[in-house]
C-alpha cells in the first residue's frame, strides 16, 4: 500500500517499488466515459463487451482464459476463423423484467462480447479443445514441436 496517495483516480501504486506493476493508463475508462450519454442498451452491451481473457504459453500449447460467470457452454462460442484467428464469442441475455418488479441496482452486466486473437504460426489449429468449468471458459491450443537445427559435422581434409 502507498504511503503517497496517487492522484491519478486513487488507484494503489508503490513509489517506492521500481518494479511496480501498477502503471496510469491515459485511456483507463476512456471508453465507458465516452458512453455516459449513449442509449443504456449501448451502455449494458459495451460493459460486457470487453470480456476479459488471459493468454499463457506453456511449453506444450497457448491456453486462454475468460471468465464468463453466469454463462452456460451453449451461450459460448469457440471458432477458428480465416486458419489462424482464434474467435471467442457469445451473449448474455438480460434478465426480464415483471410488471410488479422494481429495480433498485442493476450492476450485472449483459449483452454480446466477441474477442479475437491472432495464433502464432506453431498453434496447432485443428486440435483445439474448450472446456468450461464453474463460469472459466479454458481454451487450450496445441503447440507444434519445435524443430531442432540438425548439427552435421563436417570432416576437414588436408
Amino acid at each position: 500500500m502507498s504511503l503517497i496517495p496517487s492522484i491519478f483516480g486513487g488507484r494503489r501504486t508503490n513509489v517506492f517499488d521500481p518494479f511496480s506493476l501498477d502503471v496510469w493508463d491515459p485511456f483507463d475508462g476512456f471508453l465507458s466515459s465516452a458512453l455516459t450519454n449513449a442509449p443504456s442498451s449501448a451502455r449494458e452491451t459495451s460493459q460486457f463487451a470487453n470480456a476479459r481473457i488471459d493468454w499463457k504459453e506453456t511449453p506444450q500449447a497457448h491456453v486462454f482464459k475468460a471468465d464468463l460467470p453466469g454463462l452456460r457452454k451453449e451461450e459460448v462460442k469457440v471458432e477458428v476463423e480465416e486458419g489462424r484467428i482464434l474467435q471467442i464469442s457469445g451473449e448474455r441475455s438480460k434478465e426480464q423484467e415483471e410488471k410488479n418488479d422494481k429495480w433498485n441496482r442493476v450492476e450485472r452486466s449483459s449483452g454480446k462480447f466477441l474477442r479475437r486473437f491472432r495464433l502464432p504460426d506453431n498453434a496447432k489449429v485443428e486440435e483445439v479443445k474448450a472446456s468450461m468449468e464453474n463460469g472459466v471458459l479454458t481454451v487450450t491450443v496445441p503447440k507444434e514441436e519445435e524443430k531442432k537445427p540438425e548439427v552435421k559435422a563436417i570432416e576437414i581434409s588436408g
